[in-house]
Protein backbone atom coordinates (compact mmCIF):
# COMPACT_ATOMS: atom_id res chain seq x y z
CA UNK A 1 0.00 0.00 0.00
CA UNK A 2 1.68 3.32 -1.00
CA UNK A 3 1.22 6.55 0.89
CA UNK A 4 -0.97 8.01 -1.25
CA UNK A 5 -3.49 4.78 -0.97
CA UNK A 6 -3.44 5.10 2.93
CA UNK A 7 -4.17 8.59 2.69
CA UNK A 8 -7.31 8.60 0.59
CA UNK A 9 -8.51 5.45 2.44
CA UNK A 10 -8.36 7.65 5.71
CA UNK A 11 -10.09 10.27 3.54
CA UNK A 12 -12.99 7.96 2.34
CA UNK A 13 -13.35 6.76 5.88
CA UNK A 14 -13.74 10.28 7.51
CA UNK A 15 -16.20 11.13 5.07
CA UNK A 16 -17.95 8.08 6.11
CA UNK A 17 -18.11 8.45 9.50
CA UNK A 18 -19.18 11.68 9.40
CA UNK A 19 -21.64 10.80 7.29
CA UNK A 20 -22.80 8.40 9.90
CA UNK A 21 -23.02 10.84 12.31
CA UNK A 22 -25.25 12.31 10.40
CA UNK A 23 -27.71 9.78 10.27
CA UNK A 24 -27.63 8.75 14.32
CA UNK A 25 -31.01 10.06 16.15
CA UNK A 26 -29.97 13.30 18.20
CA UNK A 27 -31.16 11.56 21.20
CA UNK A 28 -28.87 9.21 21.02
CA UNK A 29 -26.43 11.86 21.33
CA UNK A 30 -27.99 14.48 23.43
CA UNK A 31 -28.63 11.55 26.10
CA UNK A 32 -25.98 12.36 29.41
CA UNK A 33 -23.95 9.34 29.09
CA UNK A 34 -22.69 9.78 25.52
CA UNK A 35 -21.98 13.78 26.16
CA UNK A 36 -19.72 12.61 29.25
CA UNK A 37 -17.86 10.98 26.84
CA UNK A 38 -17.25 13.06 24.49
CA UNK A 39 -16.55 15.29 26.93
CA UNK A 40 -13.62 12.85 28.66
CA UNK A 41 -12.32 11.55 25.31
CA UNK A 42 -11.73 15.38 24.39
CA UNK A 43 -9.75 15.74 27.35
CA UNK A 44 -7.85 12.37 27.25
CA UNK A 45 -7.09 13.33 24.29
CA UNK A 46 -5.47 16.62 24.56
CA UNK A 47 -3.78 15.13 27.07
CA UNK A 48 -2.27 12.15 25.44
CA UNK A 49 -1.07 14.41 22.39
CA UNK A 50 0.47 17.06 25.12
CA UNK A 51 2.56 14.48 26.72
CA UNK A 52 3.69 12.43 23.26
CA UNK A 53 4.87 15.56 22.12
CA UNK A 54 6.69 16.78 25.26
CA UNK A 55 8.23 13.28 25.79
CA UNK A 56 9.11 11.59 22.41
CA UNK A 57 11.78 11.99 20.29
CA UNK A 58 11.45 9.72 17.87
CA UNK A 59 10.59 5.85 19.09
CA UNK A 60 12.82 6.94 22.57
CA UNK A 61 11.28 8.95 25.42
CA UNK A 62 13.21 12.26 26.77
CA UNK A 63 13.85 14.32 29.18
CA UNK A 64 14.94 17.32 27.98
CA UNK A 65 13.99 21.21 28.27
CA UNK A 66 10.25 20.52 27.31
CA UNK A 67 9.31 19.18 30.31
CA UNK A 68 10.17 22.02 32.90
CA UNK A 69 8.65 24.34 30.39
CA UNK A 70 5.23 22.26 29.90
CA UNK A 71 5.10 22.44 33.85
CA UNK A 72 5.80 26.30 33.70
CA UNK A 73 2.79 26.75 30.97
CA UNK A 74 0.80 24.28 33.55
CA UNK A 75 1.15 26.23 36.68
CA UNK A 76 0.43 29.44 34.86
CA UNK A 77 -2.40 27.77 33.37
CA UNK A 78 -3.93 26.79 36.83
CA UNK A 79 -3.06 30.72 38.20
CA UNK A 80 -5.19 31.27 35.42
CA UNK A 81 -2.72 33.88 33.48
CA UNK A 82 -3.10 34.86 29.84
CA UNK A 83 -2.50 32.61 27.02
CA UNK A 84 0.08 34.99 25.35
CA UNK A 85 1.91 35.29 29.01
CA UNK A 86 2.07 31.31 29.31
CA UNK A 87 2.97 30.73 25.70
CA UNK A 88 5.87 33.06 26.38
CA UNK A 89 6.87 31.91 29.72
CA UNK A 90 7.64 28.66 28.65
CA UNK A 91 9.05 29.28 25.69
CA UNK A 92 11.56 31.22 27.98
CA UNK A 93 11.94 28.54 30.02
CA UNK A 94 12.23 26.39 27.34
CA UNK A 95 15.09 28.13 25.93
CA UNK A 96 17.05 29.57 28.53
CA UNK A 97 17.80 25.92 29.47
CA UNK A 98 18.99 25.08 26.38
CA UNK A 99 21.36 28.10 26.09
CA UNK A 100 22.69 27.14 29.68
CA UNK A 101 23.05 23.38 28.00
CA UNK A 102 20.59 21.80 30.78
CA UNK A 103 18.73 19.69 28.12
CA UNK A 104 19.36 20.02 23.76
Amino acid sequence: MTMWTAVLVASIVCVALKTVGYLIPPRWVEAPRPMRIADLLTVALLAALVAVQTLAVGQAVVVDARVPAVLVAAGLLLLRAPFLVVVVAAALVAALLRLWGWAA
